[in-house]
């Protein structure tokens, strides 16, 4: 342990972008309740928040910076530009410090008040504490609805991941440390942190709603991380595609046999209707859900061997 009192000494790791509406609430909230488990006995005094600016254009980092003049609790991290939510999670992962290490979205929906019983699962063993939402009452009916399909279907593909877990976790430092040796560019923690293979454990919340600001999560992020979970972590999509062809196959042996019997035999067939505009739109239509499925492993793969570093630190407020 850090603190001379043998307790945890507990960070917890912000990302932010456009968020000057809700920090000083955030603040407020976070720095109140660090000083109650602090005097509670829960952590140690060397117990710090990270805010990580993931290239905002706003007011973001001024009330960073001004944050961490007046509370000495407060760390910033700067990055030089927009890398997206995944990678400013990282930078905040990799270089804070502490034993543990909470990861939390600063727009406060997320309760907060579960941070205790997270410490008492990572003093009870745990290295990996997830936070899991009770219910989804608060998500309109079509992002519930996506939501829990996309977890039933990334399980079904044979992916490790926690239902209805986004990435608001503890990680005790061991966990963080093997995270570091995980280097791929097409990032997705939700993922990546099952397969670390420590012992974990959930603690259930209720979401809350926006405390103040727009969600800077929109459809087509959305969409994209969901792709990112799928294509980093199964090869399912491939394996389908292959399963496909054989059916293609196959079918097209039935079909080719009744064009003949519709030809030779019933004499009933139009002439050629059955044996060229059928096939044509059926097999391109395969053909091309097949092609954007190898393309789209394709990309990942060539995104991976370039080797870019996923994110680069501007400024590092100590």
């Amino acid at each position: 342990m850090n603190s001379s009192n043998n307790l945890p000494s507990l960070s917890i790791v912000l990302p932010c972008y456009n968020e000057e509406k809700v920090l000083p609430e955030t603040l407020t909230r976070l720095t109140t309740l660090l000083n109650d488990l602090i005097d509670s006995n829960k952590i140690g005094k060397a117990s710090k928040m990270y805010f990580v600016d993931d290239g905002s254009n706003d007011k973001t980092w001024e009330l960073i910076d001004e944050f961490s003049q007046n509370n000495k609790q407060v760390r910033g991290i700067k990055l030089s530009c927009n890398r997206g939510h995944q990678n400013a999670l990282l930078a905040g992962l990799l270089n804070a410090g502490g034993d543990a290490i909470i990861s939390i979205d600063a727009d406060l929906q997320d309760d907060i008040l579960i941070i205790e019983k997270m410490v008492d699962e990572y003093i009870a063993g745990s290295d990996v504490v997830y936070g899991v939402r009770k219910s989804r009452s608060t998500d309109t009916f079509f992002k519930r609805c996506t939501a829990e399909s996309y977890y039933k279907l990334i399980q079904l593909m044979g992916v490790d991941i926690v239902f209805n877990h986004a990435d608001y976790r503890l990680l005790s430092r061991r966990a963080i440390n093997a995270l570091k040796s995980y280097g791929e560019v097409n990032l997705f923690l939700r993922g990546v942190i099952p397969t670390l293979g420590f012992r974990c454990t959930q603690v259930e919340y209720d979401r809350c709603q926006r405390f103040a600001g727009e969600s800077k999560y929109p459809i087509s992020k959305m969409l994209s991380l969901a792709v990112d979970g799928i294509t980093s972590f199964s090869v399912t999509p491939l394996r389908v595609i292959a399963l496909m062809g054989l059916l293609v196959f196959i079918g097209t042996l039935f079909m080719s046999a009744w064009v003949l019997w519709t030809k030779f035999v019933s004499n009933t067939g139009i002439p050629g209707w059955a044996s060229s505009v059928l096939p044509i739109y059926f097999i391109g239509g395969i053909q091309l859900l097949s092609i954007g499925v190898l393309g789209e492993y394709v990309a990942k793969t060539y995104m991976e061997t370039k080797k870019r570093p996923r994110f680069i630190i501007e400024k590092i407020i100590e």
